[in-house]
């Protein structure tokens, strides 16, 4: 138990920083070319990706034997729809300069991982974690009050898309990379269509003229399995209030990257709200550490 906790802590830690480091780096990076193709080819290569490692670690007969299960189907054509919400989202946020409004609903969503963990897989909600939710909602609160006015789109959708996500996830029991690539194919015939609509208008960045570009942009495929593998497979380990808590690295660092490379406003209110949001994860997880 305990070392299945130590690494499912590692592993969420691991994905997490991706998600709120490395990811936002890249995808910002090649964001001019529009978010529309950007989503686009985040589906395609993570399908494609995800094709390969499952031929190279043979895991086809996994992969047909699970196809067969009709409940597990419906389960990851939701679960599939929900991750291709969050990343169009997600990604449209980093397109659009709007870092910060993702990462608030980032802040968000382990509030509603925690509830939702508590009222589906009764995980065990005491003082300590009751009061660091708490202090969470009083810097979500302190935030909307003195800076946001309101709660942003982006922030929202980001935030139930992905505790939703990871819900569904929880109850599936799947291998965790036999899971990603079914959920990947569901939306790899939409995104080939939205891929030819592209190109026939002659709005595509990706073409054969460009390589160096067209290569960079088969990156967005590792950019999103890895971090997404080591995120669910955390979840399955130790479930979605611990998982959800650690996810506060994410929006954390998103902020910080907002603030001083990409030059958005973090005002000391702000600042005020992630010292809170930071004593509430610390308390958290030194309850877990001390129940596991």
């Amino acid at each position: 138990m305990k070392n299945d906790f130590n690494k499912g802590l590692i592993l969420t830690s691991l994905g997490s920083f991706w998600w709120g480091f490395i990811g936002v780096i890249y995808f910002e990076s090649v964001s001019f070319i529009g978010h529309t193709e950007l989503v686009v080819h985040r589906c395609l290569w993570t399908a494609i990706m995800l094709i390969l490692t499952t031929t190279f670690l043979s895991k086809w007969k996994i992969f047909l034997k699970e196809v067969k299960d009709k409940k597990k189907l419906i389960s990851l054509f939701l679960s599939g729809f929900l991750i291709f919400v969050n990343w169009s989202i997600w990604i449209y946020a980093v397109a659009s300069e709007r870092i910060i409004d993702a990462s608030f609903g980032y802040f968000i969503m382990p509030i509603i991982s925690v509830l939702l963990g508590y009222i589906f897989f009764k995980e065990e909600l005491n003082k300590k974690r009751i009061f660091s939710i708490i202090l969470v909602f009083v810097s979500i609160l302190i935030l909307i009050f003195f800076n946001l006015k309101s709660l942003p789109w982006v922030g929202l959708i980001v935030a139930f898309s992905w505790a939703f996500y990871n819900l569904v996830r929880k109850k599936i029991e799947i291998d965790t990379d036999i899971g990603l690539l079914i959920e990947s194919l569901y939306i790899f015939p939409f995104a080939l269509v939205a891929f030819y609509i592209i190109v026939n208008n002659g709005l595509n960045d990706f073409n054969l003229s460009n390589p160096g570009l067209s290569l960079y942009l088969l990156l967005a495929g590792p950019m999103t399995v890895i971090p997404l593998f080591l995120y669910v497979r955390g979840v399955e380990l130790i479930g979605l209030g611990p998982t959800g808590m650690i996810f506060y690295i994410t929006p954390t660092l998103q902020f910080i990257l907002g603030y001083f490379y990409y030059g958005e406003d973090f005002s000391l209110v702000k600042f005020l709200s992630f010292i809170i949001i930071w004593i509430a994860v610390i308390i958290y997880l030194n309850d877990l550490y001390e129940k596991n």
